[in-house]
């Protein structure tokens, strides 16, 4: 299906009108920006309005950049897929299975308990961390979060979905590559993709350009007791749609990853109960060729889809907890082939 720019347009206006949606969207299609609209309000409190260089919260979005780190670190020779995390982490995390290998974290194939158990929350704004939100400040800092989860499937076992997984990746990134790895992601993979905007933002002191997230679309509570102050592997960047643009491009162009390394993560190491489909680190669509970025927490929703077979893009982050969802579904029926 081919949809003309103006009625694309229009049916985005439209869910977002009918939704009250907070956010912003951008459209791509080979090389041509056709949507790029920005709605609500980025800062309730002052009025301030959502523009399309706002930075937004992107969840979990996250993971797809850290599996690319981690890969960075397998081509470099720091890291093999094969690496027991054991051997990196010591004596850290000792209920992580000594046989649970940076591939079996990559593809959520690696059954270590989670911090974040969404199967046993009804709603996202459910979850609660178990210490003081502003003390996690650095992924050094989540060692006490992760602690105390037994593991719960065998290494290789079965594929289910796994925050701490990406964690325990941004732990061993880190460590390997001796640098603080928020520091590390925005240096080996942000600023080379022209991601200039990109950044592990504090939530308790963001600054002007940065949205802040709230729980619901019409209550003015802010998501910043429920999340770590600042973000890690799993989640936490707060980006704009034009960096999220850049990344896809970055990755095809193979400024990011070798292609035969980027063919390999887009091959399918497994597949949950719900039907997602993973590969090295990277969820993938019913189809070949694509490949999504999605992160779903308190106060932010996030969804960014790349066909890379169509030279497609579109991208919808909204600072409220459902927000995206209504506006990515409509976008998804009219760029559907």
């Amino acid at each position: 299906m081919t949809t003309p720019t103006a009625d694309l347009r229009g049916a985005v206006d439209a869910a977002a009108s009918s939704t009250g949606f907070s956010g912003v969207v951008r459209v791509d299609r080979d090389g041509v920006t056709e949507v790029d609209a920005a709605y609500g309000l980025a800062d309730r409190r002052h009025g301030i309005a959502m523009t399309t260089s706002t930075r937004l919260g992107t969840a979990s979005a996250v993971k797809g950049l850290t599996a690319v780190l981690v890969l960075q670190l397998v081509d470099d020779g720091a890291l093999s897929l094969g690496t027991r995390v054991r051997d990196v982490l010591g004596s850290d995390l000792p209920l992580v299975d000594d046989r649970v290998t940076v591939e079996h974290l990559l593809t959520h194939r690696s059954g270590i308990g989670d911090y974040v158990d969404e199967e046993a929350m009804e709603q996202v704004t459910d979850h609660v961390m178990t210490v003081p939100v502003h003390t996690l400040t650095t992924t050094e800092d989540y060692l006490g979060v992760l602690d105390c989860h037994p593991q719960v499937f065998e290494p290789g076992a079965r594929t289910t979905y796994n925050n701490s997984g990406f964690v325990v990746l941004a732990l061993v990134a880190g460590r390997v590559a001796g640098r603080v790895f928020e520091e590390l992601l925005l240096e080996r993979v942000c600023r080379p993709a022209g991601m200039a905007s990109s950044a592990f933002l504090r939530s308790d002191e963001l600054p002007a350009d940065a949205a802040t997230g709230y729980l619901w679309g019409d209550r003015p509570r802010t998501n910043v007791l429920h999340l770590p102050v600042v973000g890690t592997g799993d989640g936490g960047l707060y980006t704009t749609t034009a960096d999220v643009a850049a990344f896809w491009r970055a990755l095809d162009s193979g400024i990011l990853l070798p292609e035969a390394t980027l063919a390999d993560a887009l091959t399918v190491r497994g597949t949950d109960a719900d039907g997602s489909r993973y590969g090295l680190g990277l969820l993938l669509g019913a189809r070949d060729g694509v490949v999504a970025l999605v992160g779903s927490d308190a106060g932010v929703s996030f969804q960014s889809v790349h066909d890379r077979g169509r030279g497609l893009t579109w991208t919808v982050a909204s600072n409220t907890t459902e927000g995206a969802w209504p506006v990515a579904r409509a976008l998804s029926e009219q760029l559907a082939p």
